[in-house]
């Protein structure tokens, strides 16, 4: 039986919380900001300094910002005690800032659940659930060791596949749970990376511009729904990595900018606080609240959704203050350098809170620059991730696949430069999303030459990859060769395989390849040694 998480009075924003929130290593914040069930009532908590005042709003008061005033502290954080708000029930915090009364209606940046966009409201909600995945916890240790063979399936679940009746439709937490455990353990994946599932306003985003940093997308269910997915996924033996986006937020009214009237998450000063590839806000890591709630945003999904290890975006857009700007338009650290010392800082905290509450599972950047020691321990002076992206792997290696084989013997050094530099670091070998959209065409359609040489081509890239020293990981609809570039509104094109048997060739040599790769000790025992490679002379 299911009871609901009532929250006790101990479990309210205290003296000790407060000390952590502004020293910038509260990790829990989850437990204590937000909408949480007590006997009889919920209740609400905010952090917002600057605000004058401010009230929850909602269904069960008409919305009337008079209703529910809250209580402020010195701490700047507000709350209060609703009878009337149920699960279910949807809410708002109304902010009214000391900056000129400036007053705006603002999602809980703490809630578990949000209204399907295009609603932007908060939604009370209990995340009781009884999970089925101890034998996968019990031995997750070894699993997701960095010895151990690492196979990632990465995956968008709005596009992955859809109803057949209603293409249009994206298909549920629930209903993509089985289907999605069952293929990837028939292809022989150890584990799948989802796109980011944190709610996000526009979906064509494909969830890298995060307003729900607690919060599953409700376009495909509740919170439960998705807990029930990850244990499906582990009942079958497969690990769940969640792809988190701490590096900038959208400027969405009900988000997170300008919160309480001031520039309280973000910089104030556009050349520190807007991005100017993505026109959205970046975090001000030098604040202490804002790490802290980074850092509880992070540990949340490990907690509560037992995700197995988080792949942190555009890691290389935190660590440079000039990263996209032009001469003129950045600001230099206290050094005079154009190196984020508090991006730095706060990425070194957040490995070491990831692995000091959870030791078994792993970090992994997507870091596209030669930044030394991503994936080394902090006290070692790294950045303390367990692994780190091969961008310049994957770049070498798809151009050399590009060229026309009767010029590929003046670039070979395309595919040997990268063993020079394999061990420098933890490296994930990744074909991903961004290799497949944007006018790149697909995977096969990069091939060079008639249908059968793509084929054979394609067949040779996936052979070298699962030989090369490194984790693997390859977006999905790869692994048949389709055909279309990706399209976040539509499902993979599953009929090819159908309509030509070569695609479902090309899945088989994955699919073996995955066998041959998991069964070889050899093939992943060592990826990140240089012990386990040898030049064959």
């Amino acid at each position: 039986m299911i009871m609901p998480q009532v929250a006790k009075r101990s479990a309210l924003f205290g003296g000790h919380d407060q000390y952590l929130f502004r020293e910038g290593t509260h990790s829990r914040l989850y437990e204590k900001l937000g909408a949480h069930l007590v006997e009889g009532a919920t209740h609400f908590a905010v952090w917002a300094p600057n605000a004058l005042s401010v009230a929850v709003v909602g269904d069960f008061n008409g919305w009337d910002p008079r209703a529910n005033p809250m209580q402020g502290s010195d701490a700047g954080v507000w709350s209060a005690r609703v009878p009337g708000a149920k699960p279910g029930t949807v809410y708002k915090f109304h902010v009214v800032s000391r900056n000129a009364g400036h007053r705006v209606d603002k999602a809980d940046p703490y809630a578990f659940r949000a209204e399907e966009p295009p609603r932007t409201g908060s939604v009370v909600w209990d995340l009781a659930y009884e999970w089925n995945d101890a034998e996968w916890m019990a031995k997750r240790k070894s699993r997701n060791a960095l010895d151990a063979p690492w196979s990632i399936y990465e995956a968008h679940l709005g596009s992955w596949r859809r109803s057949p009746d209603n293409p249009e439709k994206v298909l549920g937490y629930r209903d993509l749970a089985h289907p999605l455990a069952e293929y990837a353990t028939q292809m022989g994946f150890t584990h799948v990376e989802l796109l980011p599932v944190m709610e996000h306003p526009f979906y064509g985003s494909w969830g890298y511009q995060t307003t729900g940093y607690f919060a599953p997308s409700s376009r495909q269910g509740t919170p439960q729904d998705f807990m029930y997915l990850v244990d499906v996924l582990h009942q079958a033996g497969i690990g769940v990595i969640l792809d988190w986006v701490p590096s900038h937020f959208p400027w969405d009214q009900h988000g997170l900018g300008f919160f309480d009237g001031s520039h309280l998450y973000e910089h104030a000063d556009p050349r520190q606080g807007h991005h100017p590839d993505w026109a959205s806000a970046i975090f001000n890591y030098g604040r202490n609240e804002v790490r802290s709630f980074l850092a509880s945003s992070a540990r949340f999904w490990l907690d509560k959704y037992h995700a197995d290890g988080l792949r942190v975006d555009a890691v290389a857009s935190m660590l440079y203050l000039d990263y996209g700007r032009k001469q003129g338009e950045w600001i230099p650290n206290r050094h005079g350098g154009r190196e984020n010392l508090e991006a730095i800082e706060f990425l070194r905290f957040l490995n070491e809170t990831v692995y000091r509450d959870f030791p078994d599972v792993q970090t992994i950047a997507e870091e596209s620059t030669a930044w030394p020691q991503v994936s080394r321990p902090t006290y070692l002076g790294g950045l303390g991730f367990g692994m780190k992206w091969n961008m310049g792997w994957m770049h070498d290696t798809l151009r050399y696949f590009q060229t026309d084989p009767v010029h590929r013997k003046y670039h070979h050094d395309e595919l040997t430069f990268s063993l020079w530099y394999a061990f420098h670091e933890n490296f994930v070998l990744p074909i991903s999303h961004d290799e497949v959209v944007h006018g790149k065409s697909s995977l096969i359609g990069r091939m060079p030459g008639d249908a059968w040489q793509q084929f054979a081509n394609l067949r040779a890239l996936f052979g070298l990859m699962w030989a090369h020293p490194g984790k693997k990981l390859l977006f999905m609809g790869c692994e048949f060769g389709q055909r279309r570039e990706w399209a976040h509104e539509s499902s993979l094109e599953w009929h090819v395989l159908a309509a030509d048997p070569r695609h479902e060739g090309v899945q088989r040599w994955v699919a073996d390849l995955n066998r041959l790769y998991t069964s070889e000790k050899s093939l992943f025992a060592k990826d990140f040694s240089m012990e386990g490679f040898r030049w064959i002379q």
